[in-house]
């Protein structure tokens, strides 16, 4: 029988997705990335490029429908400007959102349904900090927040969603603090954007104990990350997730512009096979990542490169 490959989602209107000169979240990340990939065999690695926009009734599961329809106006009407203080649109970037959620939903049915052994979406504009009614930190919908919900929607009963981006995801927290089904773990850069994510944040009500932030100070390595796997490990014989999200920044890297962290491209192959000893052990394998940061053009798409290749092994 032939082994299930890894899936990879693009879009070309993420290209679109225009944020204009000197803004680090730029097409040229996608570009490179791309370049990187042109190698990848198909053998192990399946592409999908024509999915749909996720609907409004799917996004509104996180987001508030007032939101999502200003955003569309807003892209359709201005044409280009600031949803918030570093988060730019264009006149593409409504659509660009909306299939940067459809990406993850399509990898979560192919997952599902046994076609595919796991996947990256290769998304923007990114998603982690976007909250339920604003966008944040270059994210306009927070697709793993939604993707989630998708699971859940599907029957998953317990999901593990893992954020090793250097900056605190915010808005994932937020949505699942209270959601004793979701578990969020985060290792980021602290104090630093977005200034949430202290070791207290455990969440609240029944989904007390169900997230675990893992904050790490400047100039952290790869020693210091893996020294947070133990822990992770302990909590996930306890949670047993049914399938692993990750929030894939690679903007830890010490070449990273925005970030203050110590990370060699290779570090990134580690995360990725500490996370995949999860998903292999408790989630069937099922595992789903999707781009969050990383503005070093070169080290990320390298980066990248080294986590799928770790992805389809």
């Amino acid at each position: 029988m032939e082994s299930l490959k890894t899936g990879i989602t693009f879009h070309e209107t993420f290209l679109k997705h225009n944020t204009g000169p000197g803004h680090p979240e730029t097409h040229g990340r996608l570009e490179s990335i791309l370049d990187h990939l042109s190698d990848l065999p198909s053998k192990n690695f399946l592409w999908k490029k024509d999915f749909k926009e996720a609907p409004l009734s799917i996004i509104s599961s996180i987001h508030d429908p007032n939101y999502i329809r200003l955003v569309g106006r807003t892209c359709e009407e201005k044409g280009s400007g600031y949803l918030d203080g570093d988060t730019v649109f264009s006149s593409h970037s409504f659509t660009a959102a909306s299939l940067a959620v459809g990406a993850g939903l399509y990898l979560a049915d192919e997952v599902l349904l046994g076609n595919l052994k796991n996947g990256m979406a290769l998304v923007r504009p990114p998603g982690h900090h976007a909250e339920s009614d604003h966008a944040m930190g270059f994210c306009i919908f927070n697709n793993i927040a939604i993707t989630a919900k998708y699971l859940q929607s599907k029957g998953i009963k317990r999901i593990l969603i893992l954020d090793w981006d250097v900056h605190h995801g915010n808005g994932t927290q937020h949505q699942f603090y209270e959601d004793d089904t979701v578990y969020f773990i985060s290792l980021h850069q602290y104090p630093f954007y977005p200034g949430t994510g202290a070791m207290s944040e455990r969440g609240r009500g029944k989904g007390l104990g169900t997230t675990l932030n893992l904050p790490l100070a400047r100039g952290a390595g790869e020693f210091e990350y893996l020294s947070s796997f133990p822990s992770i490990q302990r909590e996930m014989e306890k949670f047993q997730p049914e399938f692993v999200l990750v929030s894939a920044g690679f903007d830890a890297h010490k070449k990273d512009p925005l970030g203050g962290m110590n990370l060699s491209t290779s570090s990134f192959e580690i995360l990725t096979q500490e996370t995949l000893k999860i998903a292999n052990t408790y989630a069937n394998g099922r595992m789903i990542s999707f781009l969050e940061g990383g503005y070093d053009l070169n080290a990320l798409a390298e980066s990248v490169k080294l986590h799928l290749e770790s992805l389809a092994f």
